[in-house]
């Protein structure tokens, strides 16, 4: 008795959703199967991504790198005539806390 019965693999299901929930099943399908497929690669000490991170890294050593852009002056600006200072309002005089008196024995 395994799951060769259709009606099997439909309860299955049906059992699945409603523990997890149909928001939380894809991810735990991808979870899952990223999970097998590192531990095949782990087993057969293949990396499918290596080959192409060791391409990459050898077309970068491979490319010269790029001419740093020309070094250019700022722009001449035209003579202005200075600017008048803006004027502030005079400050109040600060009042000051009148001393207290000192006591002498």
């Amino acid at each position: 008795m395994g799951l060769d019965n259709p009606l099997h693999i439909a309860f299955l299901v049906v059992i699945l959703l409603l523990v997890f929930g149909a928001k939380r099943l894809p991810e735990i399908g991808r979870s899952l199967g990223a999970g097998m497929r590192e531990f095949k690669d782990s087993v057969t000490g293949e990396r499918p991504d290596a080959a192409k991170q060791q391409q990459a890294l050898a077309q970068t050593t491979q490319q010269p790198p790029a001419p740093p852009p020309a070094a250019q002056a700022p722009p001449a600006q035209p003579a202005q005539a200075p600017a008048e200072p803006a004027v502030e309002a005079p400050a109040e005089p600060a009042v000051e806390a009148p001393a207290e008196p000192t006591r002498q024995a």
